[in-house]
């Protein structure tokens, strides 16, 4: 695997070995050698030089190349999703969600910069003109994590294209070969040479990236202490930076929910994707009035999942998509057992693969919300759950939290869950909803989850500089 460094395939020249496996399986899939910083200054000078060349392409030609862009995804759709679910571990069903909605993502922007104004002009007293421009940033370090190939990334790249920016994306070392094949589909609709440069390197690249000066630039999602770092080595050079987080989302079961509904709604808050999701509604919160009745159901729709490399449906569950994952949700069940947290599930219902990085999911009850499960965020397929007597109560819980991505309500009404939301400190807030986010909507954070916002027209205008000219 090489590097594309102004529009051509470049070997590395770094040392680092990285084997890249199969979480279903446990095979290699490949090896290679990460970037050396010296690849990413040459990635960082190709993009530098394309600047101002794509920055002054029209509106209407950048939609174009976001159109060709999404065309030649839903071209090479069923490789992605293959490429996905074998390096990611997820199943195909949900890799084609991805796909899907990358390619929804890509032809938004193309709408959205359509119909952008760049320009707008205003009259003042006394005969002056004021002209206010957005301008692109510059030049951009788009950083994304492993847990969602191709829909992470696209939320980074297609904005930062559509604002005139020029690009150098490194995508996580663990699961890169989605976004390997999707910027061989760049090369192939001959995309303009230094515009979008990808970077397989590990942290040493990362960091390098985010320290480059001639980088305007970062946006990263990951982790709050990886976060924490990129911010701080960003501050240095006054880089821009957006920052999508992690994540605690409560669910909040209200005493009017429909218990089948709040069932469906929590078994996939929870355990889509194998819980790895910065937005998992990994504090469940249901009125004490439902709550026997509704963990009696509960129960028996977690006991119902089935663990497997390649499942359907929403009692399937795939892989966690690293080693080092798989050791770290193992380490939490340990701290559960050492606080002797009530568990809510017998495993002997649920059969665990001879291979591959599967988790059994837990779901633990009347959990303290001093446990370091209950406050931390784990990343995988646990779930901890409290009941509480008053809206006010609920209210409370849902926000005494460093994090604030995401939540959920289930209610009876409509306009009952919409006054709770107003309440609540989070990015996202989905009323009887599943995990839907459309590329027209918002993405990001309160606290510790994040600075800045992904999607919609806020999206690219985080690309983007304003300056005003005074006649």
């Amino acid at each position: 695997m090489k590097n594309y460094i102004n529009g051509k395939w470049e070997n590395t020249t770094g040392t680092s070995q990285i084997t890249v496996v199969n979480p279903g399986s446990e095979e290699e899939l490949i090896r290679f050698t990460t970037a050396s910083p010296q690849d990413v200054d040459a990635a960082v000078a190709a993009a530098q030089q394309a600047l101002e060349s794509w920055s002054l392409t029209s509106p209407e030609e950048r939609a174009n190349w976001l159109n060709k862009i999404a065309d030649a995804i839903e071209a090479a759709k069923n490789t992605l999703i293959e490429l996905s679910h074998r390096n990611n571990g997820k199943s195909s069903e949900q890799a084609q969600v991805d796909v899907d909605n990358s390619i929804k993502c890509y032809r938004y922007y193309a709408n959205l910069v359509k119909s952008f104004a760049f320009s707008q002009v205003t009259e003042c007293d006394g005969g002056i003109e004021l002209t206010h421009q957005q301008n692109p940033v510059g030049v951009v370090a788009l950083i994304t994590p492993w847990n969602f190939p191709l829909i992470t990334s696209a939320w980074k790249i297609a904005p930062a294209l559509a604002a005139g920016c020029t690009l150098i994306f490194k995508p996580s070392e663990l699961v890169p070969l989605p976004e390997y094949a999707f910027t061989q589909l760049l090369d192939q609709i001959q995309f303009p040479q230094g515009v979008f440069n990808l970077i397989l390197g590990d942290a040493v690249a990362a960091q390098h990236l985010v320290t480059h000066p001639e980088v305007n630039k970062v946006s990263f999602t990951g982790s709050t202490e990886v976060g924490i770092h990129v911010m701080q080595a960003a501050a240095r050079s006054v880089k821009r930076v957006t920052l999508e987080l992690g994540g605690k989302s409560p669910i909040l079961i209200l005493e009017d929910a429909d218990l089948d509904e709040a069932v469906d709604k929590a078994l996939g808050g929870m355990f889509y994707n194998s819980g790895q999701m910065c937005s998992a509604t990994s504090r469940l919160l249901v009125h004490q009035s439902i709550a026997e009745r509704f963990y009696q159901k509960f129960k028996a729709a977690v006991e119902s999942i089935i663990l497997g490399s390649d499942l359907s449906g929403p009692f399937a569950m795939g892989p966690m998509t690293t080693q080092k994952q798989f050791q770290k949700v193992h380490e939490y069940l340990s701290i559960a057992k050492d606080e002797k947290l009530q568990t809510l599930i017998d495993f002997e219902q649920i059969a665990v693969p001879e291979k591959g990085f599967f988790i059994q999911p837990h779901v633990f009850v009347n959990v303290p919300t001093e446990s370091r499960l209950w406050k931390e965020e784990i990343f995988g397929p646990v779930i901890c759950c409290r009941s509480f007597e008053t809206e006010e109560e609920a209210i409370r819980l849902a926000n005494d939290s460093e994090f604030g991505l995401a939540a959920t309500i289930i209610t009876g009404s409509l306009e009952h869950g919409k006054k709770i939301a107003k309440r609540l400190r989070s990015g996202h807030i989905w009323i009887n909803s599943h995990q839907m986010i459309q590329p027209g909507s918002l993405w990001g954070g309160f606290k510790k989850s994040g600075i800045g916002r992904e999607l919609g027209q806020p999206g690219m205008q985080s690309y983007l500089e304003e300056n005003v000219i005074t006649l």
